[in-house]
């Protein structure tokens, strides 16, 4: 397997084929914030259905790009040091978290989503930069 991730494949890949991320979002009938992601190194692995989308807008087969994604780790979801790191993230602090397998820094951000009632519900995520956890 090759050292690419799969920021850099999925990046490559489409500037090879002439396309811009709006214009691979279209053609893979994907929104553009998930073309973003994939590239910004926010998402490391990837659904069936995305991963297939993305495999036809770029004419490869979804195994060449499913080689390029990192397994995804978690923690059990009543570890203590999880729930901390979720508090952090939630209180603002996206500096400072640390990988709780590898001890490295954590990418973390505040996902805005909204309920079926349009209320604005916040999600914490993180993604380690040097090995595959992540909270989802």
């Amino acid at each position: 397997m090759s050292d690419l991730s799969l920021a850099k494949f999925i990046s490559d890949l489409r500037e090879k084929k002439g396309y811009s991320q709006v214009g691979l979002a279209k053609r893979a009938n994907l929104d553009l914030k998930v073309i973003e992601d994939i590239e910004g190194a926010q998402e490391f692995f990837l659904s069936v259905v995305v991963r297939q989308k993305l495999a036809r807008a770029l004419k490869v087969e979804p195994s060449l790009i499913k080689k390029y994604e990192k397994k995804p780790v978690e923690i059990k979801p009543n570890s203590n040091y999880l729930d901390t790191i979720k508090n952090n993230i939630l209180s603002g602090n996206l500096q400072g978290n640390n990988c709780p397998l590898c001890g490295a820094e954590l990418s973390c951000r505040i996902a805005e989503m909204y309920d079926l009632e349009d209320n604005l519900v916040l999600h914490p995520k993180a993604h380690c930069t040097k090995c595959p956890f992540q909270i989802k």
